[in-house]
């Protein structure tokens, strides 16, 4: 078919409006489900400092004869803890002409870039909460580091030959090497909690990355399971581990390492603020507005044997 002599087309107009959607499509998770699930705290000094103790263990010896004598027994000091804040944050400038334009997708170019900012400094924050990293008390030249969650766990703990926990809170725990991951188990997971829940816990929820959280919809438990299904739907997640002491939570964790498998108590996990996320205005050295997004924080690991890890997993 031949084109209609003289026929005005798109390819010669020069007048055509640009057709550009007004939305933005950003696929980049910024989902942080600990950080979202644990509590809140108030730090008031970059060392951050709590304390944690435990009863005497039980024993069917606490009998007193009838009429006997009673001594004080001896009282035991609460233990110190602590951990160090760091700064977290995101710098921006946005020229007096872009901000000014009219722009697709924002009505602002500067709050766009601001709720980004946001966005992956909590993403930053959720990969920190759940690393296998030490603290450091930082100096004029090196900043410093809150202990990451995968460097405090020793309680309760199943790894790889050659794995082990963090031996001091500026240390990390020892990764197994490649050839001794292990793919993750029911038996795992159960002697992990068995252990968190003797030790005084009570963990309600499993943090796992993408490849394990399919491991656990695989547990015998599951595959076992019977329920009616609706006959469009194939049931194919565990979205809930009933455990012998407990229902946890199954949660995928984009930003924790895949190796590792938490068994968390939330009541015993915070993130303490000494100074909360805020925007301040850098100084305005042109045509441009400069921001600086911060906040200054350390995770409280309220009592370590509340919760429990699986480390040194196979991801893939």
């Amino acid at each position: 078919m031949a084109l209609i002599t003289n026929a005005f087309t798109t390819y010669t107009a020069v007048g055509n409006r640009e057709d550009l959607s007004d939305s933005i499509y950003d696929i980049s998770p910024s989902d942080t489900p600990i950080m979202s699930a644990v509590g809140k705290s108030n730090a008031t000094a970059v060392k951050h400092e709590w304390q944690t103790d435990s009863l005497a263990t039980n024993t069917t010896a606490n009998v007193l004869l009838e009429g006997g004598t009673v001594t004080a027994g001896a009282s035991t000091a609460t233990t110190r803890v602590d951990n160090y804040c760091t700064i977290s944050y995101k710098a921006l400038a946005v020229t007096g002409t872009q901000d000014a334009v009219n722009t697709a997708g924002r009505a602002s170019e500067l709050g766009y870039q601001l709720a980004k900012r946001a966005s992956e400094m909590k993403r930053d924050m959720e990969t920190i909460i759940t690393a296998n990293q030490g603290y450091n008390a930082g100096s004029a030249t090196v900043a410093r580091q809150s202990r990451g969650l995968g460097g405090w766990l020793s309680t309760n703990e199943s790894r790889g030959t050659g794995g082990a926990a963090a031996t001091s809170a500026t240390a990390v725990a020892t990764d197994a090497t490649t050839a001794n991951r292990r793919a993750f188990t029911e038996a795992m997971l159960k002697t992990v909690i068995q252990s968190t829940y003797d030790s005084g816990g009570d963990p309600t929820l499993l943090s796992v990355g993408s490849f394990n959280k399919q491991a656990v919809s695989g547990f015998t438990g599951r595959t076992q399971a019977r329920q009616m299904i609706a006959e469009d739907r194939i049931q194919g997640a565990a979205a809930l581990y009933a455990s012998d002491f407990g229902d946890l939570k199954v949660i995928p964790n984009r930003f924790q390492r895949a190796r590792d498998a938490f068994v968390i108590s939330p009541d015993y996990l915070a993130v303490a603020y000494l100074r909360p996320f805020a925007v301040e205005d850098l100084s305005k050295t042109g045509d441009a507005s400069q921001k600086f997004l911060r906040t200054e924080w350390t995770l409280e690991v309220r009592n370590e044997a509340a919760h429990g890890v699986v480390a040194d997993l196979t991801e893939a």
